[in-house]
């Protein structure tokens, strides 16, 4: 495992695992959203933002976190391994909400400097909402397509994620 994508709705742990992972593996991690927003949670320019996010899949290691999916195939390509959060939108939810909460305290450090978490927007909310519905199915084809040439892991739970870092530290 030298170039793994970790992909998932927003809430259901992309970041956190990341940075275990990094760690685990002595990887250097990469937010997609720290890198990817412009302060004030401003959008690059999309050529600029493609530009960027090539720049990013040059290295022989790297653990990438994030969705972004107009830019998933070239990471799915990209990686060795990639890792699908597949969460119960119940899950995210609760999750986006808690670290809403918490970030008004702190700065998460998987943001972009200039970008405080806020409270879930009614868009953002109806996007976790529907993920499994419209997002997953398409994923988990474009994941099945990969699987010969990739390793895949879909990970459904708190459990079966620390079951596969249990994995790897044994």
């Amino acid at each position: 495992m030298r170039r793994v994508s970790i992909i998932g709705c927003s809430g259901s742990g992309k970041s956190r695992l990341a940075a275990e992972l990094g760690s685990l593996l002595g990887l250097p991690v990469i937010h997609m959203d720290a890198v990817h927003w412009r302060p004030g949670w401003e959008r690059p320019p999309e050529e600029e933002w493609r530009q960027s996010h090539a720049q990013l899949l040059l290295p022989e290691a790297w653990i990438l976190d994030g969705n972004y999916g107009g830019t998933m195939e070239e990471r799915i390509a990209a990686s060795d391994t990639v890792i699908l959060l597949a969460r119960s939108r119940a899950t995210c939810l609760f999750r986006v909400f808690k670290r809403s909460l918490k970030g008004w305290v702190g700065r998460r450090p998987d943001l972009a400097p200039g970008c405080r978490e806020r409270l879930p927007t009614l868009e953002f909310l109806r996007w976790i909402w529907s993920y499994n519905r419209i997002h997953l199915p398409r994923i988990l084809r474009r994941l099945e397509e990969a699987a010969p040439q990739k390793s895949v892991v879909i990970l459904r739970s708190d459990a079966e994620v620390e079951g596969f870092l249990d994995s790897l530290r044994g």
